[in-house]
This record gives C-alpha cells, structure tokens and sequence, in this order.
C-alpha cells in the first residue's frame, strides 16, 4: 500500500487536499500530517513515506527547504537499515503562485498542485505518481535525482552565482553601487554598545544563521549582525563566499580541508577557529572537483 505525508499549514486545506486524495486514490495512506516544515522532516524521517506533499509557504522551514532538509538526513538518520531500504519520496509542492512562477517547477521533473486544490489537476499527479512508483528508482538514484531537482528550485548552481543585492544600512550590511550594479560587500556594520565596527569581509571566516540575525565569525571575535544570511548571501562576493549549508556561508580562504566520513558527508575543518562545518548534500557537488 503506498503511503504519503501532507504538510500544510492551512487545516482547512490539508483536510481537503487529504479527503481529495482519499476520493482519486483510495489505497493511498495518508501516514503523517504536518503544520510546518520542521514538524514535516521530523514525520517524514519518522514514517519514510512513498510521497510527500509540501505547501512552499509555512511558518520557519519553507516547503523548499524542508525538502532539502530532507535529502540531507535521508539516509543518516534514524535506523540505517530502514533508510536503506527507503527510496526518497516523490515530491508534490502544493502553491499558490502564479503560472509565470511556476515555470521553475516545470524545468525540474518535479510535480506540483496549486492551491486551491482542483480535483481533475490533482488527479494528473495522481496518475504522474503512480506510474513513477511503479517503475521506481533505487534509493540512491532516486536521492540523487531528488537533491538535482531541488538545487534547481533553490537557485543552487553547480558554481557559486551572486543574484540580486538589496540591503539598507540598518540590517547592518551596505554594498557600493559601482555603474548601476552593487559591488561585493567590503565590510560588516556591527553594532557594539555605543559604538558602530567596521568589521572587513576578509576578515570574516565564516557567518551563520541565528534567527533574524546572522553570527559573524572571525578569528578571534562573533559579533551579531541584524539581516538575515538569504539577504546577505548575495551581497558577498561568490567566488569566496560559499553557501555549504541552509545555516551557514563560508570564507573559501578559510577552508583548510574537507573531510569525508563513511556515510559520504563532508564536514570542513577550518584554518583559523576550531569549529567544523557540516556540508549539506544540497552544496556538496561544490568540492567535488577538488
């Protein structure tokens, strides 16, 4: 019996998504149901699922990036025997965005159902799925295609790429604008008591995720920076800032090596703090070459 995991945050919509399912596909068993995106990865890992159907928009964890989440603990948590045996599930992104916005999701071999939920749309998945569970991938295949298909999604290239720059000095980072286009960042504003720091980007070895702030860390110091790491990636210069995980960005010079354990993950150990980095799946292919 095939079996699913619905993540939505809207009650009344995830019970209509699961009583439509119920009428298109009655052996379909519905195993866990999620409010958000943390709670979805948490069930998912829990239940293994042969589908998952993920709203993008819930609270924290968008559904993107709760996929991601999910390809990078796939097959490392819990009972290795039991992720061993599971294909990674089918991903269905149930939107509200508009057909222009989901041209992203027709390039990568991933479904999706918009909200709301239509009986003859979803009945196409219905069949898309099917047939994709009866000629299914073995697991690491499956996992592989999966974590390609979500790097499209996410924006995440096979070379770092810089995107848009939009920042005020308030959020505690500015960029110069040189002929029309922003510059890479130069230096971090930090508020420290009375005081404002110029903290150099060179200085930097690497920043992390910590709520609505970002943890700057140099050598010697961790300051708090008010901006979110989203809306500061793209104000670094992509050629020595790399993304490496959801919750942090690295200084390239910064990188003494990359260790690779049993399970195939990397983790970076750092030149100058004693600190090391988990590379998530989603950024590994970044040092493949080395």
């Amino acid at each position: 019996m095939p079996t699913a995991l619905i993540a939505e945050d809207e009650e009344l919509l995830a019970a209509h998504l699961r009583q439509e399912l119920k009428a298109l596909w009655p052996e379909l068993e519905i195993v866990a149901m999620a409010a958000h995106g943390e709670e979805a990865v948490t069930l998912a890992l829990r239940h293994r699922p042969e589908v998952c159907f993920l709203d993008i928009r819930m609270p924290g964890m968008t559904g993107l990036e709760a996929a991601a989440q999910l390809a990078d603990d796939w097959d490392t948590d819990g009972d290795p025997a039991a992720a061993g045996g599971s294909p990674f599930p089918l991903l269905v992104f149930v939107t509200a965005y508009d057909q222009f916005a989901l041209q992203a999701f027709d390039r990568a071999a991933v479904d999706y159902v918009l909200k709301p939920v239509q009986r003859e749309r979803l009945a196409q998945t219905v069949s898309r799925l099917k047939a994709a569970l009866a000629q299914r991938q073995q697991p690491p295949a499956a996992l592989e295609s999966a974590i390609e298909q979500l790097r499209g999604l996410l924006g995440v290239g096979t070379t770092p790429s810089t995107g848009a720059s939009a920042a005020s000095d308030t959020s505690g980072a500015t960029a110069a604008t040189v002929g029309g286009a922003s510059a890479p960042l130069r230096h971090l504003q930090v508020g420290v008591g009375e005081s404002i720091v110029l903290v150099p980007v060179d200085d930097v070895v690497y920043l992390e995720a910590a709520d609505k702030y970002v943890r700057v860390m140099t050598a010697d110091q961790e300051y708090l920076v008010r901006i979110s790491l989203r809306e500061l990636l793209p104000q670094l210069d992509a050629n020595r800032f790399w993304q490496v995980h959801r919750g942090h960005i690295v200084h390239v010079d910064a990188i003494e090596r990359v260790q690779r354990d049993d399970t195939g993950k990397l983790t970076l150990r750092l030149r100058r703090r004693p600190e090391k980095l988990a590379v998530s799946r989603m950024y590994g292919h970044l040092f493949r070459a080395m």
